[in-house]
């Protein structure tokens, strides 16, 4: 099982939330030391698809959701610890059935 960062240093964080859904799904964009993009939110319990411009690794640190990529046969469970790669210019669906799903987003 990956071990993913508890925090992270050195780092600017924008404060102006990245809110999707009506405030189901929100996130904050985090800028690292070497310019690598990440954004670290929560999903509430619903189903919501995403586009991606780049490829993306979403890492689940809490919670759990159900994922569904573009143009792929079948959903995968994704529990707390696990992580699944968009590739860019595509899209996913996410399903969280209860409770919240925390993430940290990478920007590839």
């Amino acid at each position: 099982m990956p071990s993913f960062p508890t925090e992270f240093s050195g780092v600017t964080v924008l404060t102006k939330a990245n809110v999707y859904f009506d405030g189901q799904v929100v996130s904050h964009t985090v800028r690292l030391a070497d310019g690598a993009k990440k954004s670290l939110g929560l999903i509430r319990p619903g189903s919501y698809h995403f586009k991606t411009g780049v490829p993306e690794r979403m890492e689940i640190v809490a919670g759990s959701c159900r994922v569904t990529l573009d143009g792929a046969p079948g959903t995968r469970e994704c529990p707390a610890g696990q992580f699944f790669d968009v590739p860019g210019n595509s899209g996913f669906t996410v399903e969280v059935s209860a409770g919240l799903c925390e993430y940290i987003c990478s920007f590839l």
